[in-house]
């Protein structure tokens, strides 16, 4: 875990707190799909990405889905922080998104090494930055982008976190995220299809100029 640590954080993190983490970090294997934090469950440790992807969603009342945004390596989330230093139960959905590799940080480090380590402390607020403008990016999306403009940025969205120019999701699952119906979804996809920007494949698709 040490060398994950010192090649994914050394450019952020101080020695010494990187030491402290591999002492007090419990390192976690998530499969592709796995479940990482429910909504409504207490958080009792913060997650670091070593590498892999992880969606950050959020439920209604009808237990509708949407896609807030994507965690990838060098990441934590804001909302976890949030839960853990209030110990507020989550409101939030994290699911693995990639086969991910993550190390788990105890709840009562983290108010302990914002005063220890300066490094630590930016790092919590440049987190709390990069995950707000995310969520006015997807906020300004639903207000103000159409929804063939909403899913050309989410397959945008997709391959630059998958790396991979083909999304292994269905129609459905898209529809999920992005907060609407399955057909609409299908339409758009074969317009895009006919304009030659992307492929059709059985439950997946394959992006060719986006």
């Amino acid at each position: 875990m040490l060398t994950d640590l010192k090649e994914n954080f050394t450019h952020i993190f101080e020695d010494a707190l990187i030491a402290e983490i591999n002492q007090v970090g419990t390192l976690k294997e998530a499969k592709e799909g796995e479940k990482l934090i429910e909504i409504g469950e207490y958080v009792r440790s913060m997650p670091l990405l070593i590498s892999g992807a992880i969606k950050i969603l959020r439920e209604d009342e009808d237990g509708d889905e949407l896609l807030l945004y994507f965690l990838e390596r060098g990441d934590t989330c804001a909302m976890t922080l949030t839960c853990c230093l209030g110990q507020t139960k989550s409101e939030i959905r994290a699911i693995a998104e990639l086969d991910t590799t993550l190390v788990m940080i105890p709840i009562q480090k983290m108010e302990e090494w914002t005063g220890k380590y300066k490094s630590w402390r930016n790092f919590v607020f440049q987190s709390y930055h990069e995950r707000l403008t995310e969520m006015l990016e997807t906020i300004d999306s639903i207000a103000f982008y159409n929804m063939d403009e909403r899913l050309v940025k989410y397959l945008q969205n997709k391959k630059k976190v998958t790396n991979d120019s083909v999304i292994n999701s269905t129609h459905q699952e898209i529809a999920y995220e992005l907060h609407t119906s399955r057909v609409v979804v299908s339409r758009l996809l074969k317009k895009l299809e006919t304009m030659g920007k992307i492929e059709l494949n059985r439950n997946s698709i394959k992006i060719v100029s986006l």
